[in-house]
């Protein structure tokens, strides 16, 4: 019941922020790049008993990737501007959204090893 519960309210705020996007789709941008979901995973995760640890965690497990997820976003937006079809420029997204974050893995260990 619980789970159905989740998936009702996590769909009421995709509808919200949808309808929102339809009839001012700037505002929209703005709405759903709030931490929308973040917090209610949280919220969630919370409800459901998890530890403070395992919040804090996931909090910044987000931080990790939303770098990688603004580079996802501008490669979208420039393949839109540009005439590439919705989910090929989706796709060429997703790319650079793994590619970013394989660099930035690479970077952190590159930078760990001079901090120690």
């Amino acid at each position: 019941m619980f789970v159905v519960m989740k998936i009702i309210a996590s769909a009421i705020v995709i509808g919200m922020v949808t309808e929102i996007s339809r009839r001012f789709p700037s505002y929209g941008g703005v709405v759903a790049a709030l931490p929308l979901v973040s917090l209610l995973s949280i919220i969630w995760l919370y409800v459901q008993g998890e530890q403070t640890a395992t919040l804090s965690k996931f909090a910044l497990g987000v931080l990790w990737g939303f770098p990688a997820t603004a580079v996802l976003l501008i490669i979208v937006y420039i393949a839109l501007q540009n005439s590439v079809h919705l989910f090929l420029s989706i796709a060429l997204g997703g790319c650079g959204w793994l590619l970013f974050l394989w660099i930035q893995g690479i970077v952190s260990k590159f930078f760990r090893v001079f901090v120690s």
